[in-house]
């Protein structure tokens, strides 16, 4: 995207995300990493007055008398965008207004942008079939506009197939403090799980599954060739049978049950977000969600 487009394009994500840092600065994201912000600094003699829950037993035992855990709390939470431009995500259905990396185009941009409004570094990994841009997380006008300019630029020659697991595990590799991390995907690629529960060990994770309509129906069109944009397979579909249709959405719906259960299972935050949702309430919602159920 050229200079002057991509500051006007910056210019207008900046009063919707204005929405998205007030909700951030209420109180709700800070919520997320409330008592886990907390670094073990060492120990000192017990004094009156202590509470009696931080004495180090070990050490207390150890030096026959009493000493406390001292701790220092960690000020500076970061975040980091995993974001997933591999060709289905940039299939054009018809069947609504954007794709789905425009989907996550938009919220990766809104959540950049809002992150500079609070003072919070942002770093990101953006990828198709190869991780084509990545940077630490860093706070300044500078670092926001390199991440929206390669969040808008066309990679050339994009590769084919999806490295959502290596840019997880790249992800890990950069993150030196626990970060919130968003991930928006379409989640098709294969062998992300492992990275995936690395990541959210060590940090609080969002996924965000992005679908299009034609993830959950089909429409009637007879006998179409259908071309899996990522391994080139073709393969005729019956998209008017309704018993083929009926077994598309039981397919993709338990895909999607799987999907969830796995985060659930990991600590992870799972969000669906189709095309035709507009990406400044999804996100909104997810701070919204979080703070109602703590």
């Amino acid at each position: 995207m050229k200079t002057e487009l991509l500051v006007k394009k910056a210019t207008y994500l900046r009063i919707q995300a204005a929405e998205l840092a007030e909700g951030i600065k209420s109180g709700n994201f800070q919520s997320l990493y409330r008592g886990q912000g907390i670094e073990f600094t060492g120990v000192r003699d017990y004094i009156r007055g202590d509470d009696v829950r931080s004495i180090d037993w070990n050490v207390t035992a150890r030096m026959g008398k009493p000493f406390v855990k001292m701790f220092v709390e960690e000020r500076e939470f970061q975040i980091f965008l995993i974001v997933d431009s591999s060709l289905s995500m940039k299939l054009d259905t018809k069947s609504c207004r954007r794709t789905k990396f425009e989907s996550a185009e938009e919220a990766a941009a809104l959540v950049t942008i809002a992150a500079e409004l609070n003072g919070c570094p942002i770093g990101a990994v953006f990828f198709d079939g190869a991780i084509y841009f990545s940077c630490k997380p860093a706070l300044s006008k500078e670092n926001t506009m390199n991440i929206l300019n390669n969040l808008y630029r066309t990679p050339k020659g994009a590769t084919k197939g999806s490295s959502l697991g290596n840019a997880i595990e790249y992800a890990c590799n950069l993150l030196r403090m626990r970060s919130l991390v968003f991930v928006l995907s379409d989640f098709r690629s294969a062998e992300w799980e492992t990275p995936m529960t690395a990541i959210a060990h060590k940090n609080d994770v969002i996924a965000i599954n992005i679908h299009d309509f034609i993830d959950e129906e089909l429409p009637s069109l007879g006998t179409v060739v259908f071309e899996d944009v990522e391994s080139g397979i073709k393969m005729d579909l019956p998209s008017s049978s309704e018993k083929f249709k009926k077994e598309w959405r039981r397919y993709n719906q338990k895909k999607t049950e799987r999907w969830q259960d796995f985060c659930y299972k990991h600590g992870i935050l799972p969000v669906t977000m189709d095309t035709k949702s507009e990406p400044l309430q999804v996100l909104n919602s997810i701070f919204t969600r979080k703070a109602r159920t703590r």
